[in-house]
């Protein structure tokens, strides 16, 4: 069970060796929010995530002071390719950590959000994204449409 503590967040690159965990949250937070996302999509991408898209991007991780997992994000050439919360800690500024990171340290720029994720889009387009264009599908050609986003300006 996840702490809900999280005044002692630290952020701290992840490993192959998290891999499972981090697919743990990944899993929790599609629930949380993805409701538009059909189990069987949920099982399809499980394997793609760990096996091809992981070892692709930087990995950072936010953990609370007993050391568990509360979310994490991933970057890949100044975008942010994934950022997923364990749902027990939204709305406690720890998206909005993970996100100052990747802008401020690894130079993010640009971020693809599903549309039909309607908190998602609110989050970046308050922390400065505007949308650059839209997509009706998503990249496996499902029918949940893509927003590109791109940054105009940094709040961090």
């Amino acid at each position: 069970m996840i702490q809900q503590r999280t005044d002692k967040v630290e952020l701290e690159s992840a490993s192959a060796g998290e891999y499972e965990e981090i697919l743990e949250v990944w899993e929790a937070s599609v629930r949380a929010t993805h409701h538009f996302v059909s189990e069987d999509e949920i099982h399809f991408y499980r394997p793609l995530i760990l096996q091809q898209l992981l070892p692709q991007v930087q990995l950072t991780c936010a953990r609370n002071e007993a050391g568990n997992m509360l979310g994490f994000s991933g970057v890949a050439d100044g975008k942010l390719e994934m950022l997923f919360l364990h749902p027990a800690v939204r709305g406690k500024g720890i998206g909005r950590k993970l996100l100052q990171h990747a802008v401020q340290q690894q130079k993010v720029t640009k971020v693809d959000v599903n549309e039909e994720n309607e908190q998602a889009v609110g989050f970046y387009l308050h922390e400065g994204f505007q949308v650059a264009s839209r997509s009706p599908v998503d990249g496996m050609g499902n029918p949940h449409p893509i927003l590109h986003l791109e940054l105009v300006e940094s709040k961090a």
